[in-house]
C-alpha cells in the first residue's frame, strides 16, 4: 500500500514537471517583440470586470532611449540596486526575505529582483504560492541567459504597473505629468518609481505621505551616487505616439484621451 502511494506521488511529480516543462514561456521571442499583453495585466482585467467595471488599461510600450535616465536609475536605486551585479536572483537578498518571512510567519513579496519581477508580470499570476515563486527563480534564470541587461530593464519599465490601470513608463509619464517618459525630471521620476512597491495605495496621481517619503529617499540615492547630476549624452528621441487603450474585449487600440 505504502510502495503504491510512493509511485502515486512519483507519477504526479513526474507529470508535474512535463507539464511545467512543456508549458515554459519562450523568453528567447522578447529580445526582438514587445509583448502585447501580460500575465498580470489579463489578472488586472478580470478583477475589474468581476467588479462589474470596464477593463480598458493604458499601455504604450516605447524603446528604452525614449525612457528618461533620470527614470531608470530612480528605479533601479529604489528596486534593484544591484542589479547589473546579480545572475536574475540576488541569493543574498532572498535569503533575508525568507528569514523575515519565517519570524512574521508569513510569505511577502520581498527579495525580488527586477529580472524576477518580470518575470511574474509576464507569465505568472500575483498569488504567493510558494510553486510559484520556484517557476519565477527559473523565468528570471531564463530571462538573464536570453536577454541582455539592458533589454530586461526596457521589458520591465514598459509593462510593470506604475498606478491605477497605467501600466508602462509612457503611459505614467502621459497620465501623470502629461508629457514623454523621455522629459521627466529626476522629481516626477523619483514619484514614479517610489509608487512600484504597491501602485494602487501609492497613487503619483495623489501622492500620500508614504509616496513623498520614497520620493525623497530616492531622490537622495541618486543625488548621493552622482545620478541626478551626470550629463545627458543620449541623442533626443523622437515624439511618441499617444498613450493608447488595452480593452478586456478586443485588441484595438483607440486614442487616450489622457
Amino acid at each position: 500500500m505504502f510502495k503504491r502511494a510512493l509511485l502515486g506521488i512519483a507519477a504526479l511529480l513526474v507529470a508535474f514537471i512535463a507539464y511545467e516543462w512543456l508549458t515554459f514561456p519562450n523568453v528567447a521571442a522578447l529580445a526582438n517583440e514587445m509583448p502585447v499583453t501580460t500575465a498580470f495585466m489579463e489578472e488586472r482585467k478580470q478583477e475589474l470586470r468581476a467588479a462589474g467595471k470596464d477593463g480598458t488599461l493604458l499601455y504604450q510600450p516605447v524603446p528604452y532611449g525614449r525612457i528618461s535616465p533620470y527614470l531608470r536609475r530612480a528605479v533601479l536605486v529604489a528596486e534593484d540596486n544591484t542589479f547589473y551585479e546579480h545572475g536574475g536572483v540576488d541569493m543574498k537578498a532572498m535569503q533575508e526575505a525568507i528569514q523575515k518571512d519565517w519570524e512574521r510567519k508569513k510569505i511577502t513579496q520581498g527579495g525580488s529582483t527586477i529580472t524576477q519581477q518580470l518575470a511574474k508580470n509576464l507569465y505568472l499570476s500575483s498569488s504567493r504560492n510558494p510553486l510559484r515563486k520556484v517557476k519565477e527563480y527559473f523565468i528570471a534564470r531564463a530571462l538573464e541567459n536570453h536577454l541582455s541587461k539592458k533589454r530586461i530593464l526596457e521589458l520591465y519599465l514598459n509593462v510593470v504597473e506604475m498606478g491605477e490601470r497605467v501600466y508602462g513608463a509612457e503611459a505614467a509619464a502621459q497620465t501623470y505629468f502629461h508629457t514623454s517618459s523621455s522629459a521627466l525630471s529626476p522629481q516626477q521620476a523619483a514619484l514614479i518609481a517610489g509608487c512600484l512597491p504597491n501602485p494602487r495605495v501609492m497613487s503619483p496621481a495623489a501622492p500620500n505621505s508614504r509616496l513623498r517619503w520614497r520620493q525623497r529617499m530616492i531622490l537622495s540615492r541618486m543625488r548621493r551616487w552622482g545620478y541626478v547630476v551626470e550629463q545627458l549624452t543620449e541623442k533626443k528621441p523622437a515624439a511618441p505616439p499617444p498613450v493608447t487603450e488595452t480593452t478586456d474585449t478586443t485588441q484595438t487600440e483607440t486614442t487616450s484621451t489622457q
